[in-house]
């Protein structure tokens, strides 16, 4: 009889190992986690370099742009230096008569040519139609010698400045007079 017994037990052993998961080999399970992981730490190392880049490059850019608006204006203060120089001698001489005058007439146009170089434009305003957006009305005039809308008289110069508004015209705009319709009286009497 104790031959019996071990046969039952093998046999009782044997369906048990056929029924059980397949177990997979750990040597092939612990070389996919180390090949994950070196590929984890690899984009992770990436990662961090490029946020430090962006960190540098936003850095850079943010120096650059405060140089940039602290110098833009270096070139511009350097044209009107020759004006400053005309004022000094104007202020430096004796001040009176025709020389004078066309010595003041000569920096007031270096003034300008200066400032035309560098994108200011003078509005033409007289004798066109009023524009909200390019003039301000500060006055109207009731007249029929110009249409209705129309600027007669500039008050102070408009300015655009690279094609931009830097400041409005003052003027004022011809408005046609109100004509009170009279009614003609009826015949008709009451009684």
């Amino acid at each position: 009889m104790p031959t019996e017994p071990e046969e039952n037990s093998i046999e009782a052993e044997t369906p048990a190992a056929e029924n059980a998961p397949p177990q997979p080999a750990t040597a092939g399970l612990e070389e996919t986690v180390r090949r994950l992981e070196a590929e984890k730490r690899q984009l992770t190392d990436q990662l961090l370099r490029k946020q430090a880049e962006f960190e540098n490059l936003r850095k850079r850019l943010s120096r650059e742009k405060e140089e940039f608006l602290q110098y833009s204006l270096l070139d511009t203060v350097k044209a009107f230096l020759p004006i400053l120089d005309g004022f000094e001698l104007a202020l430096g001489s004796d001040g009176g008569g025709e020389d004078y005058r066309k010595g003041i007439e000569l920096i007031y146009q270096q003034l300008r040519s200066t400032l035309q170089k560098l994108g200011l434009e003078v509005m033409e305003v007289k004798g066109r139609v009023f524009d909200p957006h390019l003039h301000e009305a500060i006055a109207t005039v009731e007249t029929d010698q110009y249409a209705e809308h129309q600027i007669v008289e500039e008050v102070q110069r408009g300015y655009l400045f690279k094609q931009r508004v830097l400041r409005p015209a003052w003027v004022q705009v011809a408005k046609h007079p109100v004509v009170e319709e009279t009614r003609p009286q009826s015949d008709v009497q009451p009684e």
